[in-house]
């Protein structure tokens, strides 16, 4: 049976959701389908997603977007991993550092052999294992050296943190070069098919009606089409992780500028520390039953590096996500979608991987129920094994100086998560499951860094002498303390090859 290509996408909402969906849309569909942006100017934009992971480069490679163009544009720097500043206990520290723990060697994971030595006291802190934390802590930054072979410099995995209402400016050029037309205005009705419910069009405040067969929704946490139009129902998972609100303001930069996001735990929820090259970003997120919005504020200024460049701005979320992401012939990407606070820096990664799945179930004029049940599973699988992930930092915290911390130590959480942590309590041992978002390096980072104990190791560890194990861990702490040294400077590396022009 043929099932011809659309023609007509029509994109609610710009932002960095919007434009990221319709420069990758643009760029796969090669001007065959008609895509429009319908956005206002007087809607503001909630901008969470400054900070990312990894992937983010796939992204802009397919999208064949120079780095450091894109950088200089973005007002960018390069990102790590992220600090975790009083998750565990009062005091303490520890960084969730991007790419390898190690280097894998005989039949079992590098971590471990570190954890039977650990144990023992034989070994050194897990980070000096890590090229990205112990470069993170020098304030060292290069991209990988594909050219030095069996070395730690190629296996850097970084990041980036950016303005993200720059990095929509930087996409919205990008995509209108491809074709992509944006139309000014507020939508003020939704018209639905009376056969089955589908979005019809779309009206803005000046009459203009706005026809489509596949919409997709990045109207943020308004949900206008997805909620309000299709009311498709939200997951709320404020039972698991019940901060609610967040005050976001930039300051002045500080004197060095460090490679890495900071995430500093206060008596009711956590701040973020972004630096850019003109700015630093910061923000609380925070549980208002357990703290007020003007203490959150006063906190929040409280902890900055420079001067504070604007007020606070509120948000207030719930954090979860729609039932359904695809809904009739509605996708919802960004906010709309859902929201997991951006303890992990996930919002512009979930933007991405709805925009890859969308094109993997791209459909015809027919709309096939059995690819949008599929997009849905997956979407659903991605968010709740993120929020897992998320959920670890809070449960796994030995806070004794406020409630807040108290009742998220004693909370319930979702299985999937407690078979994780019996499994690495029991022997260190951790399963990525259906190449779930955060490899096992990740989880072991989290779990060790707020101090969840270990009762043993893989049995396997025990096939290596202790002699030849001990001098094999002591050479890799080596060699990646001689690679950080001729790494260069974080801001002598940006101020070379994708410094921006100051913004006055």
């Amino acid at each position: 049976m043929n099932n011809p290509l659309i023609q007509d996408v029509v994109i609610v909402g710009g932002g960095t959701s919007g434009w990221m969906t319709a420069a990758a849309l643009a760029r796969t569909l090669q001007g065959q389908v008609k895509i429009r942006v319908v956005e206002s100017d007087e809607i503001g934009i909630v901008g969470v997603g400054e900070a990312t992971i990894p992937m983010i480069q796939r992204f802009n490679h397919v999208l064949g977007i120079d780095e450091n163009e894109f950088l200089r544009e973005t007002q960018g720097t390069f990102k790590l991993g992220i600090e975790f500043v009083n998750w565990g206990k009062l005091g303490d520290r520890y960084m969730h550092g991007f790419g390898t723990i190690g280097q894998d060697t005989y039949t079992v994971r590098f971590d471990q052999y570190w954890q039977k030595f650990r144990q023992q006291g034989k070994v050194a802190p897990l980070e000096e294992y890590s090229i990205t934390r112990m470069a993170a802590k020098a304030n060292k930054f290069m991209p990988a050296n594909h050219e030095v072979e069996n070395s730690p410099l190629n296996q850097i995995a970084h990041a980036y943190h950016f303005d993200a209402s720059l990095y929509a400016k930087y996409l919205r050029k990008y995509a209108e070069k491809l074709g992509v037309v944006r139309t000014e205005g507020k939508i003020t009705q939704v018209k639905q098919r009376d056969t089955d419910g589908f979005i019809e069009s779309i009206v803005l405040e000046n009459g203009e009606v706005i026809a489509g067969e596949l919409f997709i929704d990045c109207s943020g946490f308004r949900g206008l089409l997805i909620e309000q139009t299709l009311k498709t129902g939200y997951e709320d998972w404020t039972h698991f992780l019940p901060c609610d609100r967040a005050l976001a303001v930039p300051c002045e930069s500080a004197p060095v500028l460090t490679p890495y996001t900071r995430s500093t735990a206060h008596k009711a929820g956590w701040q973020w520390r972004i630096p850019l090259q003109h700015r630093i970003g910061n923000g609380h997120v925070f549980c208002s039953q357990f703290t007020s919005e003007d203490e959150a504020a006063a906190s929040l200024l409280a902890n900055l590096d420079g001067k504070p460049l604007a007020e606070p701005r509120l948000l207030k979320f719930t954090t979860g996500m729609r039932k359904q992401c695809w809904n009739k012939n509605v996708v919802a990407i960004g906010l709309a979608s859902g929201f997991l606070e951006p303890l992990e820096s996930t919002s512009i990664h979930l933007i991405q991987t709805a925009i890859a799945r969308l094109i993997s179930f791209f459909p015809g004029k027919v709309f096939n129920q059995v690819d949008i049940n599929e997009y849905n599973r997956q979407s659903k699988f991605e968010y709740e094994r993120i929020r897992d992930f998320v959920i670890l930092h809070y449960k796994l915290n030995q806070r004794e100086d406020a409630p807040f911390w108290k009742n998220c130590a004693e909370m319930a959480v979702p299985e999937s998560l407690m078979h994780k942590m019996e499994m690495y309590r029991a022997s260190g041992r951790l399963l990525r499951v259906d190449d779930e978002l955060f490899a096992e390096v990740g989880w072991l980072q989290v779990l060790e860094g707020q101090n969840m104990p270990v009762e043993s190791f893989h049995s396997l560890v025990n096939l290596q002498t202790e002699a030849d194990t001990l001098e094999y861990l002591e050479s890799v702490r080596d060699v990646i303390a001689k690679c950080v040294k001729v790494m260069p400077d974080h801001a002598a590396y940006i101020a070379k090859h994708c410094a921006a022009v100051r913004l006055s």
